[in-house]
């Protein structure tokens, strides 16, 4: 919850204009979420991993209609291990593993950076669950780094689903400029930066903390 809580805060900074040093209305700011590797699963793996007729347990929402399971699975690689991954809901109808290029040296893949269900072409991995493990043919992706914004905000700022973007990152100790940023536009989404743990890293970041995007110009604004 304390994730959660901490883009919740920063949202309700930007939309009171309360950013430290008095940003300009003239500006837009997202707030970061960092997210660390994480699976999706389709119902019939769910069944494979965790037992037949098992569904998964909510512990958090991460954005409406989608949340961190108490199910974790072990992926298994070439090289290596890593247990505890946190499984993401509710279940889709292919499975996907998200992972840092860091991730990637540990177990021996080499994930190509993708938007989420773009797996085409992509490496696969062994995932072991309490009931029983399965095998991917592909599905492990770096995940593209993102915007997630509403209709109203996109239009408000002047962004369109698609469109990608610079986030400038400058009040921490390693400054920097994010490009190939996708703006993402759906009903159900809350504004958020989503990076890996390898992107928060190099700019010295942590959930909450924030990022101006220089292309977004208030509608009408000029």
């Amino acid at each position: 919850m304390e994730l959660e809580s901490r883009v919740r805060q920063a949202v309700a900074r930007l939309r009171q204009g309360q950013l430290e040093g008095g940003a300009s209305p003239q500006e837009f700011w997202v707030p970061v979420a960092v997210s660390a590797r994480h699976i999706h699963l389709s119902q019939e793996d769910v069944e494979r991993l965790f037992g037949a007729g098992q569904t998964l347990h909510p512990i958090r929402e991460l954005l409406p209609g989608q949340y961190a399971c108490e199910e974790t699975v072990t992926l298994v690689g070439p090289r290596g291990t890593f247990a505890g991954v946190r499984v993401l809901g509710p279940a889709r109808g292919q499975t996907q593993v998200e992972i840092s290029s860091s991730d990637g040296f540990v177990l021996g893949l080499h994930p190509p950076v993708r938007l989420s269900g773009n797996v085409e072409g992509t490496p696969g991995v062994a995932v072991v669950g309490p009931s029983g493990a399965i095998r991917l043919a592909d599905g492990v992706i770096a995940a593209k780094r993102h915007i997630h914004i509403t209709p109203d905000e996109a239009a408000a700022w002047s962004l369109v689903d698609g469109q990608n973007v610079h986030v400038e990152v400058v009040g921490g100790e390693r400054p920097l400029t994010l490009g190939q940023v996708v703006v993402r536009v759906h009903q159900t989404y809350r504004l958020e930066l989503h990076l890996d743990t390898d992107e928060a890293n190099a700019a010295g970041l942590k959930t909450g903390d924030l990022g101006r995007v220089p292309e977004a110009k208030p509608a009408g604004g000029g």
